[in-house]
Order: C-alpha cells, then sequence, then structure tokens
C-alpha cells in the first residue's frame, strides 16, 4: 500500500516537471482551462485516462463515476454531479467531443449482471446509480442467455457504453450541438486484458479496434 510519502514524492516531481522543466504550459493554464474533449471514464483505479491517451493537463475535461455511466437528463431538484459538468463542458467550455471511455473487467458492470439493481431499496446508492445500465442487462439477459459469464459481462461493458451515448442526446443542448456538428460523441472500450482499445463504429454497429494489442496484426 503508497505510504503518504510516496504521494508527496510523487508531488514533488509534478513540481519538477510542469513548474520547473515545462513552466510554459501551466504559464497557460493558470490563465484558465480550453480542453476540447469531455471524456467520462471509470472510477476504477487501473484506468487513468490521461495515462491511457498520453494527454497533459488541460487537455482533457474528466468526469468519473462507477461504470462510466451518463444518466438521462433529468428536470428535478436532485443532485446531479455528472449532468453539471456535462453542461459545464458542452455550455461553458464548449468542447468538441464526448467521450465515453467504458472497460473490461469492470466491476460495476459485473455488480449490474449479478443483480443488485434487482433490490435498489438494499442496494444503496451503488445500486440506484448503476439501474441506468439496466437497458445493457435486458439485452444481454435477453440476446446471451446461454452465453458465459465471461461474455455476458463483455457485452454488458460495451452496451452499457452505447447505453449512456443514447442518454447523452437527451440533453437538449447535447443534441443541438450534435445536430449542428458542433460537437462528437464517441465511445470507447478499453480491454485491458490485452491491452488494445476499441471504438463504436455507428455504420457497422460493431466495436472495431482503434489501437489493436502489441503483436497483432
Amino acid at each position: 500500500m503508497p505510504s503518504i510519502e510516496h504521494f508527496l514524492s510523487g508531488f514533488r516531481r509534478f513540481q519538477q516537471y510542469y513548474y520547473l522543466d515545462n513552466d510554459s504550459l501551466f504559464t497557460d493554464l493558470k490563465r484558465g482551462q480550453h480542453p476540447s474533449t469531455l471524456l467520462v471514464g471509470c472510477c476504477d483505479s487501473r484506468v487513468d485516462p490521461l495515462m491511457l491517451t498520453g494527454c497533459e493537463p488541460g487537455e482533457l475535461f474528466i468526469v468519473r463515476n462507477v461504470a462510466n455511466l451518463v444518466p438521462p437528463c433529468q428536470e428535478d431538484s436532485h443532485y446531479h454531479g455528472v449532468s453539471a459538468a456535462l453542461e459545464y463542458a458542452v455550455i461553458s467550455l464548449q468542447v468538441e467531443r464526448i467521450i465515453v471511455l467504458g472497460h473490461a473487467s469492470c466491476g460495476g458492470i459485473r455488480a449490474l449482471m449479478e443483480g443488485i439493481t434487482d433490490h435498489q431499496e438494499d442496494g444503496g446508492f451503488l445500486a440506484k446509480w448503476l439501474s441506468i445500465a439496466d437497458p445493457a442487462r435486458e439485452f444481454v439477459l435477453a440476446h446471451h442467455a446461454n452465453d458465459n459469464v465471461a461474455t455476458q459481462l463483455a457485452v454488458a461493458e460495451r452496451v452499457s457504453i452505447l447505453v449512456s451515448l443514447d442518454n447523452l442526446m437527451s440533453f437538449p443542448w447535447v443534441r443541438n450541438r450534435v445536430e449542428t456538428g458542433k460537437l462528437q460523441l464517441l465511445g470507447w472500450y478499453f480491454d485491458i486484458q490485452e491491452g488494445a482499445l476499441y471504438g463504436f463504429d455507428a455504420h457497422s454497429k460493431r466495436f472495431t479496434p482503434l489501437v489493436c494489442p502489441l503483436g497483432a496484426v
């Protein structure tokens, strides 16, 4: 387990690289942020968006939550952290694209497929949150009921990305910018088992390789 000193040493390296050796970057960032991309990712500790994409500070506006979900637009008085971040990124920052980044071996999707949302009254915050992805579970049970658990999970992980992409279009200011060509929506899937990145192709309705595993032809 990392000690607090491990984190402090990491911050000192951050100071050295960004404030001394690369001070021009933070000279600009001190004035404000202008990311072109909002990335919705999972809070899984193994899936770091900046590490996976090789981005510098200021390049990605990142929202992370359990199972990288986007809820549908809801007009009520409840707290809506993801929706608020989405609103800020699209309306204030005017990002050019939104990437929903899912991944293999997702604990949230496993809990979904194991039925946590069947008992929301007992499941706490997690069950309620994961109910956003219930359509993915229903799809798997309807079309992959005879497949093994690993296949079902992999399908659910991918379909849940599509659920979030659909939910993005329920926000009027997202839909308007998409329809006017000012905003692009992308669904990506990181296969942590093989070290590859897949993207959803709207024409073929499939996830196709964006970056193949090392050594793959």
